[in-house]
């Protein structure tokens, strides 16, 4: 028989005769026409449909509003995101803006600090060739070589510029 037939037979759609021949795996071949055919014991098949169990519909009201509160939740939600987002911006702000003044002030520092040591330096190199002088005038002094004959007040009286020349740069080197 068809699968017309079967489901004339059985009190079954089309679709749910083929599928029962499918799922029993019954024997199923093509007529001349091109139909196919089943072979199937309708005292053997012993088949009840199964009453149909329809979904009841549910009003429109009510899922449009689950829908409404939905989008107001999904909106309260996103709406704290946002306000919690621009408290963060706002916070790291703040945070840049406190690491910029520190950043600032060590810059300013950092400059005052190589412009004391340009300035040490300078004192420095300065302090070194008078002190190399110094060490030529005392070597002059030991030795007793006095340019054009010195007598001993002129030794003494160098002697005495040397040491007023040392404490002079003595305090020159403690500014």
């Amino acid at each position: 028989m068809t699968y017309a037939d079967l489901s004339a037979r059985l009190n079954i759609s089309r679709e749910a005769a083929r599928a029962l021949a499918r799922r029993r795996r019954l024997p199923r071949s093509r007529s001349e026409d091109g139909k196919a055919l089943v072979s199937v014991d309708l005292a053997e098949l012993r088949y009840t449909p199964r009453p149909r169990i329809g979904r009841k519909a549910a009003p429109i009201a009510a899922p449009m509003a689950e829908i409404e509160a939905f989008k107001v939740e999904a909106f309260k939600i996103e709406a704290f995101k946002i306000e919690a987002f621009k408290a963060e911006i706002a916070r790291l702000e703040a945070l840049a803006a406190g690491a910029r003044l520190v950043f600032e002030r060590e810059r300013e520092r950092a400059d005052r600090l190589a412009v004391e040591l340009l300035q040490a330096a300078a004192e420095t190199a300065a302090a070194n060739a008078w002190a190399a002088r110094l060490e030529d005038e005392v070597a002059d002094l030991r030795t007793g070589r006095q340019a054009g004959g010195a007598t001993a007040g002129q030794a003494a009286r160098r002697l005495g510029h040397l040491a007023a020349a040392i404490v002079g740069a003595d305090r020159a080197a403690r500014r």
